[in-house]
């Protein structure tokens, strides 16, 4: 190893050439955290560039390329690609957790298919209708809240990626949101047609 010496005026002198070393090559991470460095010592602003994504989520692309229906409705669009999404997902996940977390991840996700398929074909034309309509929306809210939770722990226990937790929370909010949305709407109507029942001076 070359012995540096301080120089009369207190500074390190360093090698002009530095000999290449045999070895494993500078992932990102390090060229970032190296950039960030020169930056740092000539008093410049850092500013880094964009990097590619290391590890693209194939799952989220097959996903992707599954067909809409025009018939369907978005949250119930929704709510399958985030099944599909968790059965691919789930697919390469260690067998140890196999009963555990990835059965219950699979079911939540096709019971809140289900209970918004039901939701979907009542009629919320007389109480009893919507009253039934509504506890199935609630039930699917409960089973994607449930799933949020699962893959929260799941993820903790080495079951599914991080990057497969953070796509699976926000697919499953993104469908708890439209689901609310949906009540909303059909308060909305219920309370129309109640006010428009009503006789007239009242």
């Amino acid at each position: 190893m070359q012995n540096f010496r301080l120089g009369r005026n207190k500074t390190l002198k360093m090698p002009r050439v530095i000999k290449n070393r045999s070895g494993a090559m500078d992932g990102t991470g390090d060229l970032f955290a190296v950039q960030q460095a020169f930056d740092l010592v000539q008093n410049k602003k850092f500013t880094p560039a964009p990097q590619p994504d290391e590890t693209p989520d194939t799952e989220l692309e097959l996903v992707s390329k599954i067909p809409e229906s025009a018939s369907d409705l978005i949250v119930l669009t929704k709510a399958k690609k985030l099944g599909a999404y968790v059965i691919a997902a789930t697919a390469k996940s260690p067998a140890k957790f196999r009963g555990v977390f990835v059965a219950r991840m699979q079911n939540y996700c096709l019971d809140t298919v289900e209970n918004l398929l039901l939701a979907n074909f009542i009629k919320a034309e007389d109480e009893t209708g919507k009253h039934r309509r509504e506890e199935y929306q609630n039930g699917a809210i409960i089973k994607l809240k449930m799933l949020s939770y699962v893959a929260m722990v799941a993820e903790n226990a080495g079951c599914i990626l991080p990057r497969q937790y953070k796509q699976i929370a926000l697919q499953t909010s993104d469908v708890i949101n439209l689901t609310a949305a949906w009540k909303k709407s059909d308060n909305e109507k219920w309370r129309i047609k109640q006010e428009n029942l009503k006789p007239k001076g009242f």
